[in-house]
């Protein structure tokens, strides 16, 4: 059977990151950002997923090592059930993010079923800037993995 990413990328053409682990990988964020010297990323890590009543919360950890503190970072994110549809597009408001500093944000989605979730796509940063970043910057440096077992985190 193929992944989410797989179908992910035959069904509607996204370019996967080349290089680097998958997401699949669940590295903490300070590991990730500390992977080279010279690394430059955001790692968003996918940490836990909670049911509650009314909606799934998703608990990020997020380090910045843009060398620059970001005044604000917001990515949209398409969610997919496991079977590999699109449930929703969202926009996730991380805050401002300082430099080399782990950050975790909550997100309650209402009406989403936390057990129904395959995988997180972060499509694009809808803002992401600090002095000298942009929201391309931010896209380009964004290094996703996933703790939640049976939950992809793609880019």
């Amino acid at each position: 059977m193929a992944s989410l990413r797989d179908m992910a990328a035959a069904g509607i053409g996204l370019a996967l990151a080349a290089s680097g682990p998958g997401p699949a990988h669940a590295e903490a964020p300070q590991a990730a950002a500390a992977a080279s010297d010279s690394a430059r990323q955001i790692a968003l890590e996918l940490n836990t997923i909670d049911q509650t009543d009314e909606a799934c919360r998703i608990t990020f950890v997020i380090r910045n090592a843009l060398g620059s503190d970001l005044e604000g970072a917001v990515f949209e994110a398409v969610l997919f059930d496991s079977g590999g549809r699109v449930e929703r597009l969202t926009l996730l408001d991380f805050g401002a993010l300082p430099a080399e500093r782990m950050q975790v944000r909550q997100f309650a989605l209402p009406g989403l079923d936390c057990a129904r979730l395959g995988a997180v796509l972060i499509n694009g940063a809808e803002s992401c800037a600090g002095k000298g970043v942009g929201a391309g910057d931010c896209m380009a440096a964004l290094w996703p993995t996933s703790r939640v077992q049976g939950v992809e985190m793609l880019k």
